[in-house]
């Protein structure tokens, strides 16, 4: 869903990784109980709604931004390097206000290494293909159709966790893994029954899927590269995109797209792509922040609501009529994902609870 799944997974973990108090919570004090509570419970749901906002926000503004028959950009790949290329200038930006201001554990010097970063090259191609296929899934298909075109990344999970991890999978979490391929399947199926089904945006659905768990694997190989840093991490990844979108850009032709472009000196576009790689950047934090507040199960659960909404708002936006079985497929993988993650958090409290169990095979779980 997020466009820059990195950033996300990157600035998460910094956000449940510190020790130090939140600044944010509310102090404890023997004051009574139900001012605390009440102001937690108004933190939440603060938090919550800003992460529905920047999170629906941000895929209306991408899919304007690759489709809008208003604007006519036909140049998906200079989004993408737009918004890497932000993504890399806020992360250097924060670093060096970190560096002029009081001293922040989270906000390391950033400073360019081409060691490092060639090390981080092959994340970084895994990286691109993921950030690419997102947007050219959104670009393709409509917004209500784009949480089933891209929900294969749990099957692709289990798939990889097999092949390259060699974990094994419940039934219960295969199951609701055969939930989300048969919503996925019956999606297409009244997707073309409607015909507005794009096999193209399926293609990079499924390539999303897949290397978004393909990122997920590699970031924790590449992460010792750059001292367990995900700033860093997230820095040289964007950096390298930038890079290597160039040539891209230029063997699509998408520079002489930019210069017929009508609208390429307007105020109005800069300040909507510059807003959309902003909320690409922001949906990290914030997901940082509602995990924290809450909790990765909530979050699931948060995340999954979400969906839900961000299909009912399109097709009331779009102004599209959908069908009875095209509801159910989206109600099929938004169940069969919130069933999985629901297994998968029943199955590692069972782990974590065990003392028999090693603390290394604790944490291939959680991870």
């Amino acid at each position: 869903m997020t466009r820059v799944q990195l950033t996300r997974t990157g600035i998460l973990r910094m956000a449940l990784g510190g020790g130090a108090a939140d600044p944010l919570l509310p102090a404890e004090s023997g004051g009574g109980r139900r001012a605390p509570f009440l102001l937690r419970a108004l933190r939440i749901a603060a938090v919550v709604c800003l992460y529905w906002f920047i999170s629906i926000a941000m895929v209306f503004l991408n899919k304007y931004l690759l489709d809008s028959p208003s604007l006519r950009l036909d140049a998906p790949l200079f989004v993408t390097f737009f918004q890497c290329a932000l993504t890399a200038a806020l992360c250097l930006g924060l670093s060096l206000g970190a560096a002029c201001g009081p001293p922040c554990p989270g906000l390391p010097a950033l400073r360019l290494d081409p060691k490092v970063s060639r090390s981080v090259l092959p994340l970084s191609a895994i990286f691109i293909g993921m950030v690419t296929s997102n947007n050219l899934c959104l670009k393709h298909v409509g917004v209500a159709f784009y949480n089933v075109g891209r929900s294969l990344t749990t099957v692709f999970n289990v798939l990889l966790s097999y092949l390259l991890l060699k974990q094994t999978t419940s039934i219960y979490a295969l199951l609701a893994c055969g939930v989300i391929i048969g919503g996925f399947w019956l999606g297409i199926d009244q997707e073309g029954a409607e015909g507005t089904l794009s096999w193209t945006g399926i293609f990079f659905g499924i390539s999303a899927s897949l290397c978004v768990s393909l990122n997920a694997i590699y970031t924790k190989k590449v992460l010792p590269v750059v001292d367990g840093s995900i700033w860093r991490l997230t820095f040289y990844n964007n950096v390298n995109a930038c890079v290597l979108f160039f040539p891209l850009m230029m063997l699509l032709g998408e520079f002489r797209t930019l210069y017929h472009f009508d609208k390429l000196g307007s105020p109005s576009f800069w300040g909507m792509m510059t807003l959309g790689g902003v909320f690409g950047f922001a949906i990290g934090y914030v997901t940082g922040l509602q995990i924290k507040f809450t909790s990765p199960l909530t979050h699931n659960v948060s995340g999954t609501a979400k969906a839900c909404a961000q299909t009912v708002l399109a097709v009331i936006y779009f102004e599209e009529t959908k069908s009875f079985l095209w509801w159910a497929s989206n109600l099929m993988v938004l169940g069969g994902s919130f069933a999985y993650t629901w297994v998968k958090g029943l199955e590692m409290r069972k782990v974590q609870e065990d003392p028999n169990v090693k603390s290394s095979e604790r944490n291939e779980t959680g991870v």
